[in-house]
């Protein structure tokens, strides 16, 4: 009989744990911790919070803000070596994933953050990232047949 109590408590235990890893996973969410290393890609510090002229600082850039909206903010910048990449801000984690959605029709590579997302080529993408932490996504262009 303790063996049964015992094992129906370690599965509930067990259960419990799942349950808030999965609901940690679905978030989308780091918390702003570093992002765990996975093999064959370089580690990431914690993902990088702040308005758009703070960001780009931290990822070096000199911000020339294209579009100054209440529900975003985007900037073209040049990374050190002069590759041109795209900042988005965004007021809302709702609309980050609107925007995403869209993007996601037309494809490419895309750093996201919280309430930002770069968007650029791999290389400036992957420069971008050691500096403002973040997960790489890449969508497939969608083509009409």
């Amino acid at each position: 009989m303790r063996s049964m109590v015992w094992a129906a408590g370690a599965v509930s235990a067990t259960a419990f744990g799942l349950v808030i890893a999965g609901g940690l996973a679905a978030d989308g969410s780091d918390g702003g911790r570093a992002v765990p290393a996975v093999p064959g890609v370089p580690s990431a510090p914690a993902v990088a919070r702040g308005s758009l002229e703070q960001l780009a600082r931290k990822a070096g850039c000199a911000p020339d803000v294209r579009t100054d909206a209440a529900e975003l903010r985007q900037a073209n910048c040049r990374s050190s070596d002069g590759r041109r990449y795209v900042l988005v801000t965004f007021a809302t984690e709702r609309g980050a994933r609107a925007w995403l959605d869209g993007a996601d029709d037309y494809g490419g590579t895309y750093l996201v953050g919280r309430k930002w997302v770069a968007v650029g080529d791999r290389g400036v993408l992957g420069v971008v990232r050691g500096r403002l932490g973040g997960r790489v996504a890449e969508a497939a262009p969608h083509h009409a047949s």
